[in-house]
């Protein structure tokens, strides 16, 4: 998912920036698709949801998106807006499989959103989808206009991720639902800073202080959007680990390695290689589902 975040020291560097748009613009534009789908059928960037048997990354990210359109309530004449949709396989998933009448994606990154619009094209799904670029904090989106508002691993990016559920609750109608699928430490206790591995340097770098906390915290920040008896979940134990022991045997895979150069194989595996550390950082991170309604 992040392995190509600190293969080069030079590339760590370009997330650092004060404006939060950029940061993120950049953090993502600096993944290697050529890498990070190397040997997939999917474009996904979750961590995945790994229920019992799954083995593989494009298998457990599927299974998450399926759980978050289960929390969100997906119906067939459902309009939705999903926030930070990546490639969007996840929306073209919902129109497929949930019927959902319309999926408009909102992204900050350019190549998402042209990616995005591309495949839309491809597959003939035109005139159901509407990619945009723009910003989560400030939605481009007249009041009471969706029955669904989603992000999918995306909104510990948002500048800050409250002003994002208060835009959220604008743009939903009377009824409407609000779901997350997200990352945040298991108690406010947990230093972002300290995390030292290279998987996760994505937390020190790419979240933001300000939506560093744990569950009650985020669940609070829903009340004060204004949504009605939110519920924050965690899934951490179907997450996290199923994710680490897939990235840190990836380089030894048969398919990976018959497409990926030798020398981004030793690469990965050098940055891979302190699964101890990564294990202890693991456990201080939580993983959510959560929902909140409009009344």
């Amino acid at each position: 998912m992040f392995e190509n975040l600190k293969i080069a020291g030079r590339a760590i560097r370009t997330v650092f920036t004060a404006d939060p748009i950029t940061r993120v613009r950049r953090f993502y534009e600096i993944q290697s698709p050529d890498v990070e789908f190397a040997a997939r059928r999917t474009h996904y960037m979750n961590v995945g949801y790994w229920s019992e048997g799954v083995t593989d990354l494009d298998t457990a990210a599927e299974a998450l998106a399926d759980k978050l359109a289960d929390a969100a309530g997906f119906k067939p004449d459902d309009t939705v807006l999903d926030v930070g949709f990546g490639y969007a396989d996840q929306d073209f998933k919902w129109l497929r499989e949930r019927q959902v009448a319309k999926v408009y994606g909102l992204n900050i990154t350019p190549h998402h959103v042209e990616a995005a619009q591309r495949r839309a094209q491809e597959e003939g799904l035109a005139d159901r989808t509407d990619f945009r670029l723009g910003s989560a904090t400030e939605l481009p989106f007249e009041d009471n206009t969706f029955d669904r508002v989603v992000a999918l691993e995306s909104a510990f990016h948002f500048y800050p991720r409250s002003a994002f559920f208060a835009e959220a609750l604008r743009v939903l109608r009377p009824g409407g639902v609000l779901a997350t699928a997200d990352i945040i430490p298991v108690s406010g206790d947990v230093v972002r800073a300290a995390i030292q591995s290279g998987p996760l340097s994505f937390v020190k770098f790419s979240i933001p202080k300000e939506n560093w906390h744990d569950r009650d915290t985020y669940r609070q920040e829903l009340v004060e959007a204004g949504f009605a008896n939110p519920e924050v979940h965690s899934i951490k134990d179907r997450t996290w680990e199923g994710w680490r022991a897939y990235m840190a045997g990836r380089t030894e895979d048969p398919e990976f390695r018959a497409v990926v150069k030798p020398a981004v194989r030793k690469s990965m595996a050098a940055h891979w290689k302190n699964q101890d550390l990564m294990k202890r950082e693991m456990a201080q991170l939580d993983y959510v589902i959560a929902v909140g309604h409009k009344r």
